[in-house]
């Protein structure tokens, strides 16, 4: 005999058997009610049921004895009662739960698979959806949607059929999933995603989808995860009317994105249009890719027009030539596959070091200077031959050319190079290439690259013209850039080595960087050094007779200024650290970066919007 017992304070709802009756393990003897929950008693042996001490509805106390229980053993017990249920089928595939099928459906009309319509207008138009934008660079099965069930804020105007059918998700997709999960382990690949979703009203910012937007830009803050935003779109949405709002001057979306800068990587990606309110929150990411047939602007065509500033189309306003010129696109790519592709390597360099990596043919490096010193080369494939084969991506290519930039791995680290470019005024500093390098060195520092600075300036641009360009605030942004840089630098000198250009380059002076190495084709002064022989020397090329005898004197001083200004003899004074192989370059290179660290983040990091 066994008592069978109340396992809390509760109220019973119903007995199940009967006294007298016979039970096996496991059979249902009453349901009892404690706070609106219903619990269910079950036999915990076979045998036979006694005396039933409590009727339904009944109040008891936990511990209090509701039954006792005449245990038998399996010969012995009645065989059980014709009425005892069954257990219940295993549900199958099309016997779902009726709240489960509920989900299921309420899910349907968010897929591609369910909006063959305006699935087949984006593909007529050589576009991707978003959702194929996002399968395509999230690991597979790693992106898990928030707030799928979103609609237009539209319900006082619109059916919910509608709104459920037209607006899915708002307009807007978004989530956190893994990329490049293969190379770095699912806890170094998460990343927030969002894609505004131009088959449901253009893409438009609606109230739902900045709520959206702030619940994962928080959470992207709070676990520190790189951002990915798809941003094609016309900006704000007028047709939000379930809120009491005027202007809705007051979302939060812009100023939490905002927030994000410096604190983890932030990557814009655009495919058609971006204008107006996408446009502002694509303006704030760190890195821009767009497709060759995008248009990005601060206002698309019906605000230009409302403007009273003419009507123009579409293309017409900020087209892909014009922003990557500008410096507004950083990659430009062909279609949305290659904005992925590019969106999946960027990433690569702030997620971790790779155990993989083939090296260049160094030996390549030794004949990359012309022996003519007056002739122009391509510092690129100084920067290709220092990589590892197939990591570089350069950045900002359409925009201040007299500077090259990139993202590369040596050795499977992530690092920032910079190069000058003599294709561009003789490799000349001016304004936009400034720019463009003391964002450069600002990105790398936020995000924890080291740089490494490949020199061959004639210094910085000088000249009437140049300074109507504010040349001289521009150029000095590579000195406080570089005086705030918490990462390793490295400066190698390959050909010229001149002026204050040449301290810009090598993070305010050759003594800043951990180390700076010159090739045997280096050469240094303080300025151009047949300037500095015309001016050094104009009385002695004064008093020489005009002609072969001046010409020859000019000639014999320019060479003692170059002989003076050797890298051997820069070696030799220690204003340089070492004169090397080009060969070694790479080994230079991975030894500093094994013996150094990046430096604790200060307070206030950034990266300039421009």
């Amino acid at each position: 005999m066994t008592e069978i017992r109340s396992p809390l304070q509760a109220q019973i709802v119903q007995w199940h058997v009967q006294s007298g009756a016979s039970v096996r393990a496991g059979d249902l003897l009453l349901v009892v009610e404690a706070m609106k929950m219903e619990h269910e008693l079950r036999a915990e042996h076979d045998g036979v049921l006694g005396e039933l001490f409590y009727a339904d509805g009944a109040l008891v106390a936990e511990g209090e004895v509701l039954a006792t229980l005449k245990l038998v053993s399996h010969s012995q017990a009645d065989a059980p009662a014709k009425v005892h249920a069954a257990a219940a089928p295993v549900p199958g595939i099309a016997e779902l739960r009726a709240d489960l099928q509920r989900v299921r459906d309420r899910h349907a009309p968010t897929l591609d698979a369910n909006r063959a319509e305006a699935v087949a207008k984006r593909h007529a138009l050589g576009q991707r959806t978003a959702r194929e934008n996002i399968a395509d660079l999230c690991d597979a099965d790693s992106f898990l949607e928030y707030g799928a069930l979103a609609v237009a804020a539209q319900r006082t105007r619109r059916a919910e059929e509608d709104l459920i059918k037209n607006t899915p998700a708002d307009g807007m997709v978004t989530g956190v999933g893994c990329i490049n999960r293969s190379l770095f382990g699912a806890e170094h690949s998460r990343a927030v995603v969002m894609a505004y979703d131009a088959t449901v009203l253009a893409g438009t910012q609606g109230m739902r989808n900045h709520q959206k937007t702030d619940r994962l830009l928080g959470i992207a803050l709070q676990q520190k995860l790189p951002v990915v935003l798809f941003a094609e779109g016309g900006g704000g949405r007028p047709g939000d009317v379930d809120m009491p709002i005027v202007a809705g001057l007051h979302v939060a979306s812009f100023a939490s994105f905002a927030r994000l800068n410096g604190q983890v990587p932030v990557l814009g990606v655009v495919a058609g249009r971006c204008f107006a309110g996408n446009a502002a929150l694509l303006g704030c990411c760190d890195v821009i890719i767009a497709t060759q047939a995008s248009n990005i602007g601060m206002g698309g065509p019906a605000m230009v027009e409302g403007g009273g500033l003419g009507v123009f189309k579409p293309e017409q306003i900020g087209p892909s030539a014009v922003q990557h010129g500008n410096g507004v696109i950083d990659i430009l790519v062909a279609d949305e596959a290659g904005a992925v592709a590019a969106a999946r390597h960027y990433l690569s360099f702030f997620q971790g070091r790779v155990t993989h990596w083939q090296a260049p043919d160094a030996l390549a490096l030794r004949d990359l200077v012309p022996e003519n010193r007056l002739r122009v080369y391509d510092t690129r494939a100084a920067m290709a031959g220092i990589a590892d084969q197939g990591s570089l991506l350069e950045l900002r290519t359409g925009f201040g050319k007299g500077i090259h930039t990139a993202l590369a791995r040596i050795e499977g680290r992530p690092v920032g190079l910079l190069a000058n470019n003599p294709l561009h005024l003789g490799g000349a500093i001016d304004a936009d290439a400034a720019d463009k390098a003391a964002r450069f060195m600002q990105l790398c520092n936020a995000h924890g690259l080291p740089l490494v600075s490949l020199v061959d300036t004639p210094g910085f641009m000088v000249g009437p013209e140049i300074e109507t360009r504010a040349q001289v605030r521009h150029v000095s942004r590579l000195f406080i850039a570089a005086a705030h840089l918490r990462v390793p630098y490295f400066s190698v000198v390959l050909r010229k080595g001149y002026g204050l250009g040449a301290m810009g380059m090598t993070a305010g002076g050759f003594h800043s960087p951990l180390f700076t190495v010159a090739w045997p084709s280096a050469e240094f002064g303080a300025m151009g050094l047949e300037g500095a022989v015309r001016l050094g020397f104009r009385k002695e090329l004064e008093a020489a007779p005009e002609g072969a005898q001046r010409d020859a004197l000019y000639d014999k001083l320019v060479a003692q200024q170059y002989d003076k200004g050797s890298a051997i003899n820069m070696a030799a004074t220690l204003e340089i650290d070492a004169v090397i192989d080009p060969a070694q370059t790479r080994a230079w290179l991975v030894g500093g970066l094994q013996t150094q660290c990046v430096l604790p983040a200060a307070q206030g990091l950034a990266v300039d919007a421009w």
